[in-house]
């Protein structure tokens, strides 16, 4: 399986779930401005037309897109490492948290504040009605160590979409303890501290090279 990601993006959730699996994957890295395949210079619109990452290439040469899609897939492929939910209402539980952080707090929310270029009354219209969607999360969470009853894919989407507050100063966390607590314990895991831990580096080299081009 080859996971298309790059560093500290939403495809991060994607390799903290392989990493919980001890699944065998290729991990390449997209260049977000130039779309560039880094480990061959390849063209990455030639695997996903949209230039968006996280994607999977499977074995079969199968292509898989979109956050919900791909980390259902892996909890499905690697049951063993029980990252997914069983049949019935459970399974329709992991697929409401992951649309929740999907639409609401992914795109709903970070994706905006986290664009420099949108001006300040988007993002105040969109601080302002993204608020209570983290006074929801922070009610969820308060006496709950996960979002299901066990660390599930869900649990790595939303991890990683939170680690995002240290970008958006408006955004404090500490307003919501339950929210703080949960990121707090999310990064303590080996998986997550692995995958931070590299991801970080590659992060800052992809700064560095593009201070460098400019």
């Amino acid at each position: 399986m080859d996971l298309y990601f790059s560093p500290l993006a939403c495809s991060m959730a994607t390799r903290i779930a392989l990493y919980e699996a001890g699944a065998d994957a290729r991990y390449l890295e997209v260049d977000p401005k130039s779309k560039k395949v880094l480990q061959d210079n390849s063209d990455f619109r030639s695997v996903n037309p949209l230039g968006l990452v996280p994607t999977v290439s499977t074995e079969d040469g199968l292509v898989l897109t979109e956050n919900a899609a791909i980390l259902q897939y892996v909890a499905d492929r690697f049951p063993n490492a029980g990252l997914g939910a069983s049949a019935g209402i459970e399974r329709s539980r992991l697929h409401q948290w992951l649309c929740f952080i999907g639409t609401e707090l992914h795109k709903g929310l970070f994706v905006t504040l986290l664009d420099r270029k949108a001006p300040a009354d988007v993002h105040a219209y969109t601080l302002a009605k993204g608020l209570s969607r983290l006074d929801y999360l922070n009610s969820y969470l308060e006496g709950r160590e996960f979002l299901l009853d066990h660390f599930s894919v869900a649990d790595a989407y939303l991890g990683t979409v939170l680690n995002w507050s240290m970008g958006t100063p408006q955004i404090d966390l500490k307003k919501w303890p339950a929210i703080s607590d949960y990121l707090a314990r999310f990064k303590t895991r080996p998986s997550v501290t692995k995958a931070l831990a590299e991801e970080f580096e590659l992060y800052k080299a992809e700064i560095a090279r593009h201070k460098a081009a400019a």
